[in-house]
Order: C-alpha cells, then sequence, then structure tokens
C-alpha cells in the first residue's frame, strides 16, 4: 500500500499536507522548554502575543495566545532572555511552523529585574507611582477586607492582629491565588469583586454588611517565582484603580514589589499591614473620650461667651434706658421752669387787655 501524495492520481490537498505535517511535528517534539532572546513581540488587540525566538543561529515564530497570557510571568519584551515552555507546531492554514507559548521564565537574575523595571517605567510614565496620586488610610475603619489565599499563613496573621486590636472592626476575606499560573488573573479578579461591593452595584449580591474601608492585598514569604504575580502589570493597575485605600504586604521586609510601589501604603508583613489598618480598640476609646471631652469644653466655652454677651447688652441697655429717663426728666424740669417764669407775666398781660377792653365797652 503506497502513502498518500506517493502518486500523481493519490496527490495531497494542501490542507492535507500540513495538517500531516503539523500531526508529525508535534508527535516528534512533545511540549518543551526553549532557551532564547524575545525579537519583535507584539500585543494585538485581540489579545495575543506575536514575537520571535532566537538565537545566534536560528529563530522560529512564537505565539502565546490570550487565555495563556495571564499564566506569564515575564511579560515578553525585546532583548529579553527567556526560557519557553510551549509546543512545537504547524499553522496548517498557511504552513507556517510555530512555536506556541503557554509558560515563560525570564532567563537569568539580570532578566528578572530588567522586566520589572520595564513594568515600573510604564506604570510610571502612566503617573501611578506617583506619590502625590496615594491615599492616606482611613483613621478608624470599620470594614477591612483582605485579598490573599484563603489557607495561608498571611491571613491567619492578619486575623490574629486584627482580633487583639479591635474585634469590633468586620473582616472580609475575599480568596485569591497568590502563585503559580493563574495568580495574577485571580488577584485582579479579586480586586474587581471588591470593586463592586464598594460601589454598591445592585447587580451584584453577596456584599458584606459592613463595606471594607480599606483593603491588605499580600501574602507570605516566598522566591521570587513565587512573589512574580504580584509584579504583573495587570495586578499593579487594578490596584492603582481600587475604589479605596490598598495596602500591599507581600513576602517579607527585604522583598519589594511592584504591588508595593502601586499601593498607598507597602506594609513589611502582613502583620505589618493589620497594625497600620486597624488602631488599638483602647486608642479608639481614648480618642472617643478626648473628643467628647473637646467638645464639653468648647460647649461651656460656648455657653460662657453667651452669659458674658447677654450681660454685656443688658447693660447696655440699662444704660441706654437710664441716660432717656435723665433726657426726660431734664426736658421736663425745663418746661415747668418756663412755665413758673412766664406764668405771672401772662396772667397781668391778660388783665391788661380785659381791663382795656372793659373800659371800651363803657365808653360806649
Amino acid at each position: 500500500m503506497t502513502a498518500p501524495g506517493a502518486s500523481a492520481a493519490d496527490a495531497l490537498s494542501v490542507h492535507d499536507l500540513t495538517s500531516a505535517a503539523k500531526d508529525v511535528l508535534e508527535g516528534a517534539f512533545p511540549p518543551l522548554w526553549v532557551r532564547a532572546e524575545v525579537s519583535g513581540f507584539k500585543a494585538y488587540p485581540s489579545g495575543h502575543w506575536y514575537f520571535t525566538l532566537k538565537d545566534a543561529e536560528a529563530q522560529v515564530p512564537a505565539v502565546v495566545w490570550k487565555g495563556s497570557t495571564f499564566r506569564i510571568r515575564a511579560k515578553p519584551a525585546d532583548g529579553l532572555q527567556v526560557r519557553a515552555f510551549g509546543q512545537l507546531t504547524v499553522w496548517p492554514v498557511n504552513g507556517k511552523m510555530q512555536f506556541v507559548v503557554t509558560a515563560i521564565e525570564a532567563d537569568g537574575e539580570g532578566q528578572w529585574q530588567k522586566q520589572f523595571d520595564a513594568t515600573k517605567a510604564r506604570l510610571e510614565k502612566d503617573g501611578l507611582l506617583d506619590p502625590a496620586r496615594k491615599r492616606a488610610l482611613p483613621r478608624f475603619p470599620r470594614g477591612v477586607a483582605v485579598i490573599t489565599s484563603s489557607e495561608g499563613a498571611a491571613l491567619r496573621d492578619v486575623l490574629a492582629v486584627i482580633g487583639r486590636r479591635n474585634p469590633s472592626v468586620h473582616v472580609t476575606v475575599i480568596p485569591a491565588q497568590v502563585q503559580g499560573d493563574g495568580a495574577p488573573e485571580s488577584i485582579v479578579a479579586a480586586l474587581a469583586t471588591l470593586g463592586q461591593w464598594v460601589r454598591g452595584d445592585a447587580a451584584w449580591h453577596g456584599r458584606p454588611p459592613v463595606p471594607p474601608d480599606v483593603v491588605i492585598i499580600g501574602r507570605g514569604g516566598g522566591s521570587r517565582e513565587d512573589l512574580w504575580g504580584f509584579n504583573h502589570e495587570a495586578v499593579a493597575r487594578a490596584i492603582a484603580a481600587c475604589p479605596i485605600p490598598t495596602i500591599s504586604a507581600v513576602g517579607h521586609e527585604t522583598d519589594v514589589t511592584i504591588a508595593d510601589l502601586v499601593a498607598d501604603l507597602r506594609a513589611a508583613t502582613p502583620s505589618a499591614a493589620a497594625e497600620h489598618a486597624v488602631p488599638v480598640l483602647a486608642e479608639v476609646r481614648e480618642f472617643v473620650a478626648r473628643l467628647a471631652g473637646q467638645m464639653a469644653d468648647a460647649l461651656e466655652d460656648r455657653v460662657v461667651r453667651g452669659r458674658r454677651d447677654l450681660a454685656g447688652r443688658a447693660d447696655a441697655l440699662s444704660q441706654r434706658a437710664r441716660r432717656l429717663v435723665e433726657r426726660r426728666r431734664d426736658r421736663a424740669a425745663r418746661v415747668a421752669q418756663r412755665l413758673a417764669q412766664g406764668g405771672p407775666r401772662v396772667v397781668e398781660r391778660r388783665r391788661a387787655r380785659l381791663a382795656a377792653a372793659t373800659a371800651a365797652l363803657e365808653a360806649r
């Protein structure tokens, strides 16, 4: 039996040829790791990434499909030395060989730093690292959200600290994957859920009874690879867009991530984040007592000022009344004096006029 395409009568279609080449190539090369340099990287609006993997002697086209981009810890960039995991295949439509990548790791310490610096530069260009945009934490939060693994020590530490400092604060835990493939996507989704709660989205059910006033995002210590999800650009932008103040607490004090740079406050550890977020209950009571005292003092001062003002007004009114009475008395005295002085003369003049009139009548 002859193989397909062995004779003109049994010629293959182009699609059959490229499909057969795909099957042969994938059978010969199972998924594997390749060390190479990234060149010609381009992220398309469709969400797919296209680039070339090359070394000094050869190159191969590569692609990361949209569904795999969130699993990529080290986003490709031109000149980046990487180790890429994927499947060598043939695209049947055009017959071109390509490497379908599902995982990428920066190759070497310098490359990790290069990727970190590139992400930082993009965020800095957009103003997301500007200290002026950082928000102050609420002094007395009623609710705190925590985005971390539901099974990690970080959550236990945060809950223990908050419970010790102020058990009246309501804690809302939003579980998220904090390392490995899918961690960035999970953290972004958790922040989106928090945003729906805070904005009071009517279409969203299951909101906590006490809306969070601040959110802690983090995890305990780990290797560089374990923490790399917090260096993902999508995570940083989601933190920057969070509607309430954010505290980043990733790893230990010596670990600094992109999330730390974007958050409103960076805490050395999850426990420290809880201390920053929630004041001690005794401090709250002391503040309330001090505020009540200040209000009482202010009220008493206002009453004293009111009484003093009222007394002043009464005294002024009394003085005005006395002056008015005195003026009226003076006027009455002057009138009486004029009457006393002018009265006899008026009578004499009237008598004289009467006598003259009488004499005139008698003369007639």
